[in-house]
């Protein structure tokens, strides 16, 4: 027995997310925006087109879902070529705030290795959040905290700045750092005199 029920489209949702341009355009009218950006206003569909074919160029669906719908005329390919750039674009701007947690009393070594970590978050630029946790009555030696912030400063100066001054908040010190513009270097985040303080430092 035949099965009689509409098929379903499952590609149709692919499809719409795909830009309208020229003859993909199916509405009887649009709201036209011409090639130097000027407003012409609501027009027949076919009026629009021959507008897009005088130019030399095409009719796109910029905002669908507006009534009427509005299109601009433009070269097709350089459009997608911009909006693939924006999109880039807002997704570097899109910078991702990693957290290294921190005891106030952290051993060298576990410092060296946290700042290893911190170093590689800042070089593939994102911005890195500091949290120096306390318990109980470890928040009698809140200043042993700042210090390690304050020391932290100085051995990323190479690779960071220091965007949020450290706060107490809560049970922790927290300070944010941003990466240094046109941070390229991948190198051993031990700036040079690191490893030496790191020993020096009783922390």
């Amino acid at each position: 027995m035949a099965n009689n029920r509409p098929r379903r489209n499952y590609a149709k949702g692919q499809r719409e997310a795909f830009v309208r341009y020229n003859d993909r355009i199916r509405v009887q009218e649009v709201r036209l925006i011409g090639a130097n950006g000027e407003m012409i206003g609501v027009v027949p569909i076919e009026e629009a087109r021959m507008e897009a074919r005088r130019a030399g160029l095409d009719l796109i669906e910029i905002s669908p879902n507006a009534t009427p719908p509005v299109c601009r005329i433009l070269d097709f390919g350089k459009y997608q070529y911009e909006t693939t750039k924006k999109q880039k674009t807002s997704k570097i701007a899109a910078t991702k705030i990693k957290e290294v947690k921190f005891r106030f009393c952290t051993e060298a070594h576990d410092y060296a290795t946290k700042l290893r970590h911190i170093t590689e978050f800042l070089n593939d630029g994102n911005k890195v959040k500091i949290s120096v946790f306390f318990k109980g009555r470890e928040l009698d030696q809140t200043q042993l905290g700042f210090e390690l912030v304050r020391k932290m400063t100085i051995d990323l100066a190479s690779y960071a700045t220091l965007e949020m001054e450290a706060k107490l908040v809560g049970r922790n010190i927290v300070a944010i750092y941003s990466p240094v513009k046109n941070l390229k270097q991948k190198q051993n985040p031990k700036a040079p005199g690191v490893e030496e303080s790191i020993r020096n430092t009783i922390l």
